[in-house]
């Protein structure tokens, strides 16, 4: 599958025509042996071919179109599509009245010309890291498919869309690392940004608080594109970041716990290659990250913020909710009010401390999950889930709670598993952090090397 670029510049030349993408991206969802119906809850197959024939049909005829018109796209199930109910990736949420309009997003898509090609699964209510959904099954990590790997969450589908060449780009969401820790698992660029630049409208939420918009893609300059047309903005090519002399921050301890060999492997050679090409990587301990543990024992803020949305309909439909999901909103039935107001004002005080600490520097680098996918069959235990869970969501959700932008990049090599390294950067810096993450993409995209 070609990368959005490639595609943008295929269908605007007419070497390619935007049927037969969508075509293409519908073949590849209705293989027989294929990820589709596990990574797909709607398919909105006639819809796409009318819009694509009618893209083609526009611009054959000379008439000026949007440079992604014709483009496929899939969307998480938590984002409204209007005549269609919101269910979030739960059996529940079905019942509710369906959408009068798209979301926010879903009208940018449009408006730019991308075919919205269906609604991906997820984790029931964007709440794991993992990806799995005992409702509707959960599609298979690409990488040692065999052996059945998950694909990592919530945006589980939003990730496979992309890898199976279902869609040329998946927009998902990302309150602790949703979009980031399936785009590490499965080997794609993931992207969250600065939450308040996307607008959440008509998105399903899990915390108020932490949620953004998230997008995965096949490389940086994919998610780059994507986030020029959901701010509306013209499809601009900055310049990479030099990096000769780019200011790196490489927290010690907390984000460096826990790593599996391949890991550990892969982001050490990675720290080698930026060291060799002129970055210059200061490693510093910034101990309030060992904080957030604590400052989340009660479930924080997506505990507390979910039970406030859903807590009435799940103490109703108990037995219908993935009990994994349940056990988690629940805690946010035991926080008090004088709880929820330490954690905001423990997070404004770790916002303002980290800020201090990561000034000089032009981004922090860190692995974006401390292992590869591991098996399905690995989770069956209440206990490995919750401990492969908590390991996932450790280091992606640092930038949820600092309020800042970040992005995930695949490091291994060539036919080894999947292993992000994720830049974050400061608040409202996304721009900048695409330019650093182009430049290191280009000096550390996996290769047979």
């Amino acid at each position: 599958m070609l990368q959005l670029q490639q595609v943008m510049e295929a269908l605007s030349s007419g070497r390619t025509r935007a049927r037969e993408l969508i075509e293409q991206c519908l073949a590849r969802i209705g293989e027989p042996s294929g990820q589709g119906p596990l990574t797909f809850l709607h398919v909105f197959s006639s819809e796409a071919r009318a819009l694509a024939e009618t893209v083609d049909r526009l611009r054959s005829s000379g008439a000026r179109l949007p440079p992604l018109a014709g483009a496929p796209v899939s969307v998480k199930d938590l984002f409204d599509v209007a005549g269609l109910p919101t269910t979030a990736g739960s059996k529940v949420l079905g019942s509710r009245p369906a959408a009068q309009r798209d979301a926010a997003v879903v009208e940018r898509l449009r408006a730019a010309g991308m075919i919205v090609i269906g609604r991906t699964n997820m984790t029931e209510l964007a709440f794991s890291g993992l990806g799995i959904n005992p409702h509707f099954g959960t599609p298979l990590n690409p990488y040692d498919r065999g052996v059945g790997r998950i694909p990592g969450g919530s945006s589980s589908g939003a990730a496979i869309s992309v890898t199976d060449e279902m869609a040329v780009a998946g927009l998902g969401s990302d309150t602790g690392g949703s979009a980031r820790i399936p785009a590490a698992l499965t080997g794609l660029v993931g992207f969250k940004p600065t939450a308040e630049r996307i607008s959440r409208r008509g998105v399903a939420p899990l915390s108020t608080t932490l949620d953004s918009v998230g997008w995965m893609g096949r490389s940086v300059r994919c998610c780059e594109l994507l986030d020029c047309v959901l701010r509306g903005e013209d499809l601009e090519v900055r310049e990479p970041y030099p990096l000769p002399g780019l200011r790196l921050l490489l927290p010690q301890s907390y984000v460096l716990d826990s790593l599996d060999r391949a890991v550990a492997e892969a982001f050490e050679r990675s720290m080698d290659a930026l060291s060799r090409a002129g970055a210059r990587i200061s490693s510093t301990p910034i101990p309030e990250l060992a904080l957030l543990p604590e400052i989340n024992a009660k479930g924080g803020f997506s505990a507390a913020e979910s039970y406030a949305e859903y807590g009435e309909l799940l103490e109703a439909h108990t037995p219908e909710f993935d009990p994994r999901v349940a056990v988690r909103i629940l805690k946010g039935r035991e926080q008090t009010a004088v709880d929820y107001l330490k954690l905001l004002r423990a997070r404004a005080d770790l916002i303002a401390q980290a800020h201090r600490r990561t000034e000089p520097f032009d981004a922090v680098v860190m692995p974006t999950t401390p292992l590869v996918a591991p098996a399905l069959a690995e989770l069956r235990t209440d206990e490995g889930y919750f401990r492969a869970n908590a390991l996932v969501l450790r280091n992606p959700a640092i930038a949820n709670f600092l309020d800042r932008c970040a992005i995930s990049l695949p490091v291994q090599r060539a036919g080894e598993a999947p292993v992000g390294l994720m830049l974050m950067g400061e608040h409202g810096g996304d721009h900048r952090l695409f330019a650093i993450a182009r430049s290191i993409e280009a000096l550390l995209a996996p290769s047979s090397a």
